[in-house]
């Protein structure tokens, strides 16, 4: 029997783009990042190495270290990304500016053609949206909240409120009913925008409830981190209702 190509029926096969995602052993919201990826662009996952100690500053500071990262970047880079994403809120300010730089030194070090970090996003979207004063919500315990704080403050970025879970473990597994309760309390009226840090917590479908209900834009890790690596490579993000998402636009056609 001989086979007739001709007789294949379907839709044209869409070039895809990549990112290369570098992200903790923990990470569990794979579903979540892709759901700001337009259909022609691919993530490319790698996991860090496992850390047997909790989510502390001792976990963050493990998750950020040059030769695990260097290496975690070479993985990704073999199905050709047009960028690669540190996919860790807390693993990229726990060593403050500094470190979030050598970070993304690193990785393009390593041979990524573009590289941001969750951290350095937030940075690069509070800076779109012209926010200097913000409430955040984590789900970390106090110790590592306060090097977020720290970190924001090196770029000259008050937090004017915060909120910490208190969290050692299972982070993905916190409700969107918690959080929304949590950017209730955190909220105040000169904050210019919430961030929800960690890429584990899940946040995509209350992202836009949430700006309604405030009237001012709520950042998240996973968002501020895909909208980065997606304007590095010239590709919008989806999700239109959100405003960093209406606001930012590609650099490049």
């Amino acid at each position: 029997m001989t086979f007739d190509p001709k007789l294949v029926v379907g839709p044209e096969l869409l070039a895809q783009h990549g990112i290369g995602v570098v992200a903790p052993f923990d990470f569990a919201l794979d579903r979540e990042l892709w759901r700001w990826t337009p259909d022609d662009v691919s993530l490319f996952m790698t996991r860090l190495p496992y850390v047997p100690v909790p989510v502390t500053v001792e976990m963050a500071t493990a998750l950020s270290e040059q030769p695990i990262v260097r290496q975690a970047t070479r993985d990704v880079l073999a199905p050709e990304p047009l960028a690669v994403a540190y996919a860790c809120a807390s693993g990229s300010f726990i060593r403050g500016a500094e470190g979030e730089r050598t970070l993304t030194q690193t990785m393009l070090g390593a041979g990524a053609p573009a590289a941001t970090t969750s951290s350095g996003a937030l940075v690069e979207s509070l800076r779109l949206l012209n926010a200097r004063r913000i409430a955040v919500v984590t789900p970390y315990i106090d110790s590592v909240t306060s090097r977020l704080i720290s970190f924001l403050a090196e770029h000259g970025i008050e937090v004017v409120a915060s909120v910490g879970m208190g969290l050692l473990s299972h982070i993905w597994k916190v409700g969107y009913g918690e959080i929304v309760n949590a950017v209730s309390t955190v909220d105040r009226p000169d904050a210019e925008a919430v961030f929800i840090s960690c890429t584990n917590v899940p946040t995509y479908d209350i992202i836009a409830p949430l700006e309604k209900m405030l009237n001012k834009p709520v950042l998240t890790a996973n968002q501020v981190t895909m909208c980065s690596a997606l304007r590095a490579m010239g590709r919008p993000a989806a999700g239109s209702d959100q405003w960093l998402v209406q606001l930012t636009r590609p650099t490049a056609a």
